[in-house]
C-alpha cells in the first residue's frame, strides 16, 4: 500500500512545490514507485516536470469531479522515472464545484485508492492556502511534510497549520500527522535562521527532519528547465540535500514498519 505525503503550508514561496518535485525524484531514483499529484491550480508542479500545463487532456480536476480516473489522467515523466497526475487552472472551478458536492472533501482520497497499489509512495503538492483542495489532500493522506523558511513569521504560520491538522484528525481523518516539518531555503550565515531552526527542534523535536535544505541557485534554475534538480544538476547541494531527505523518510518509514 502507498504511503500518501501532503506537502502543504498555507504561506506562499516556502520551496512547497521545490519540495514536492524534487523529493517525488530522488524518492524514485531510490527505485521507490512513486506518483506525484499536483493539486494546485498554478500548476507549477506539472511545469517543474517539463509537462505543458495548458496542453492537458486530463488532469487533477477531471478526478476530483469524478468524470476521470487517476489511471486515465496520470503519465510519465522523465522517461518514466515516476507518474505525474498535472493540474492547471481548471482545478479553480473544481473547487467553486466540489463546495455543493457529497462527501466533498474525499474526492482525492477516494481516487487515489484504486492505485494504492501500483505505487510505494505518493506525493501530493498543496496550494498556498488552506482550502478545499488542501483539505482533499489531507483527508487522502497519513502524513503532512510542512516545508518552512527559517524566519520569524514562520511559526506563527506554522501554529494555524498544526491547528488545521488537529482538526482533521479530530474530524475526518484520524490517522493523520505531522510527517515532518522540512527547513528549506536556510542560509547558516543569517542568525535569524539559526534562532528559529534552534527553536523548532526545541518544540517539534524529532518531528523536524534532520535534512537541511539550503539556499541554492541551482534549485532554482531547474524548474525553468522543466526537470527536478536531480536531473538538471546531480552534484548540486540541493539535488544531495533531496537525496538525504529522501533516505530519511525511508529510514523513518522502515522504523514504523518495524
Amino acid at each position: 500500500m502507498a504511503k500518501i505525503f501532503a506537502v502543504a503550508n498555507q504561506k506562499g514561496g516556502v520551496g512547497k512545490t521545490t519540495s514536492a518535485v524534487n523529493l517525488a525524484a530522488s524518492l524514485a531514483a531510490t527505485r521507490q514507485r512513486v506518483l506525484l499529484v499536483d493539486l494546485d491550480p498554478q500548476g507549477n508542479a506539472t511545469m517543474g516536470c517539463g509537462v505543458d500545463k495548458h496542453a492537458l487532456e486530463r488532469s487533477s480536476c477531471e478526478v476530483l469531479l469524478g468524470e476521470a480516473t487517476v489511471t486515465d489522467a496520470r503519465q510519465p515523466v522523465l522517461d518514466g522515472a515516476f507518474d505525474l497526475l498535472p493540474a492547471n487552472g481548471d482545478l479553480t472551478a473544481a473547487e467553486v464545484e466540489l463546495m455543493g458536492a457529497m462527501l466533498k472533501e474525499q474526492r482525492l482520497r477516494g481516487a487515489l485508492e484504486k492505485v494504492h497499489g501500483d505505487y510505494d509512495f505518493i506525493v501530493v503538492d498543496c496550494p498556498p492556502s488552506l482550502n478545499m483542495l488542501t483539505l482533499n489532500a489531507m483527508v487522502a493522506a497519513e502524513g503532512v511534510i510542512i516545508p518552512m523558511q527559517c524566519e520569524y513569521y514562520a511559526l506563527e504560520g506554522l501554529s494555524a497549520l498544526m491547528d488545521t491538522i488537529e482538526q482533521i484528525r479530530d474530524s475526518v481523518n484520524p490517522g493523520l500527522r505531522v510527517e515532518g516539518i522540512l527547513r528549506t531555503m536556510f542560509d547558516p550565515r543569517v542568525n535569524l535562521a539559526d534562532e528559529v531552526s534552534a527553536q523548532l527542534v526545541e518544540h517539534f523535536g524529532q518531528q523536524v527532519y534532520n535534512t537541511v535544505i539550503p539556499r541554492n541557485v541551482r534549485l532554482a534554475e531547474a524548474p525553468s528547465f522543466g526537470t527536478p534538480v536531480l536531473h538538471y544538476d546531480k552534484a548540486s547541494r540541493g539535488a544531495m540535500a533531496y537525496l538525504a531527505l529522501a533516505g530519511e523518510i525511508l529510514r523513518r518509514a522502515d522504523a514504523v514498519a518495524a
